[in-house]
């Protein structure tokens, strides 16, 4: 079975078309295994997937006819991650008196972007010394700054490529605790990612896109629009392929644009390649959209 080109994000638009939603999704994915569904853990979006966007547009009109499902069609949401740019320092200090023990933690230290070769997504490492804090209490902060990194502030998605070292702190006999430990690390995270100039990474995608000759300015053109960089192209017995690196977001209707400009005789295939910072006004543009709709949940 070939693989999947294009994605899209669909939901039912009320709870009538909810009931037949699922019906429908089953029954296309068994008569047809060029059809995929999957649900994106990050975007909490059902995502269907096939050979093309006419291939989608059919089974969204045949969920109106046949099952009598409305839905709601989108774009899917891009994988994003985040990074940090530069070190930061931290000193976070966690305190709270309540009736009884009370909760205590300090910890002091840096974060830094990890190298470029890292195979890691986040490293960490223990410099205190002289018992500043106990050693048992070492795996909660760790642990607090890890679980910290699984939602960034800047555009809510992971933080990778961070290395965090703690260098020192202080603890209290009786309200020092695993838990509080952790809590600090947490908040110092939040704290100093800001510091550390957070960028945000998008995914790029090594695309082959395969052209008869007199269509090769058209196609190059396609790929200029899309942020595309070309890295090389051939020339074979009347075709061309050119080979390109262009972010994934920016994929979105590249079929169709390419069989309208090609007449329908240009095809592509497409793989992940690596991550790449945005430009900045995406980046600015990705952080309003974030803020925005954390306002509204938060009304």
């Amino acid at each position: 079975v070939p693989d999947a080109v294009i994605s899209l994000a669909i939901a039912p638009k009320d709870k009538a078309s909810a009931n037949n939603f699922s019906k429908a999704l089953q029954k296309f994915r068994k008569e047809d295994p060029t059809f995929r569904v999957h649900r994106d853990e990050e975007s909490a979006e059902t995502i269907i997937s096939g050979m093309g966007e006419l291939h989608l547009e059919i089974y969204v009109e045949r969920m109106k006819r046949e099952f009598a499902c409305e839905v709601i069609v989108g774009k899917p949401q891009v994988a994003y991650r985040e990074t940090i740019g530069q070190l930061a320092t931290y000193d976070y200090t966690h305190k709270k008196q309540t009736g009884g023990s009370g909760q205590f933690a300090k910890v002091a230290g840096k974060i830094e972007p990890l190298p470029a070769d890292a195979t890691e997504v986040f490293a960490f490492e223990n410099k205190v010394v002289g018992g500043r804090i106990p050693k048992e209490f070492i795996p909660a902060v760790e642990e607090g700054f890890e679980e910290q990194t699984k939602k960034g502030s800047l555009i809510g998605f992971p933080i990778v490529g961070v290395k965090v070292t703690l260098e020192d702190g202080s603890y209290h006999d009786v309200d020092s605790s695993y838990m509080a430990f952790k809590i600090a690390a947490m908040a110092a995270m939040r704290e100093v990612y800001l510091k550390a100039k957070p960028t945000v990474l998008e995914p790029i995608m090594k695309l082959e896109t395969t052209v008869p000759d007199e269509y090769q300015g058209a196609a190059t053109g396609q790929i200029n629009q899309r942020r595309g960089v070309i890295v090389n192209t051939t020339n074979i017995e009347g075709n061309t392929t050119i080979e390109a690196e262009v972010p994934l977001t920016e994929m979105f209707g590249y079929s169709t644009d390419l069989r309208s400009a090609t007449k329908g005789k240009g095809e592509f295939s497409m793989e992940f390649c690596k991550y790449n910072t945005v430009p900045r006004n995406i980046q600015e543009e990705l952080a309003k959209k974030y803020q925005e709709k954390r306002a509204a949940e938060n009304k």
